[in-house]
């Protein structure tokens, strides 16, 4: 929640999976959260600048993790054919 003047108030704000929008509990202890670094054009990581994928601990224990990560960091262009939609 937010005050009068945009400040977050609340104690505690819970993550959402990136990989299935959940909301990730508190005593979810499976849970992970990547930062993945922005590189530039020599290779070196950026200072301060990181895409961020938080990944439930349901995620995991189905051995979707893998999968996921893959599929995230393509859709945000940090990796090329890497991951394709097969049944």
């Amino acid at each position: 929640m937010e005050n009068d003047k945009g400040v977050l108030v609340e104690l505690y704000v819970p993550r959402k999976c990136s990989a299935t929008n959940r909301i990730i509990k508190a005593t979810d202890h499976a849970s992970v959260q990547l930062n993945v670094a922005q590189v530039d054009e020599s290779g070196l990581a950026v200072p301060g600048a990181y895409n961020t994928y938080a990944l439930c601990g349901f995620v995991r224990q189905r051995g979707e993790a893998d999968d996921s990560f893959n599929r995230l960091t393509q859709r945000d262009g940090l990796l090329k054919n890497v991951w394709s939609a097969s049944r």
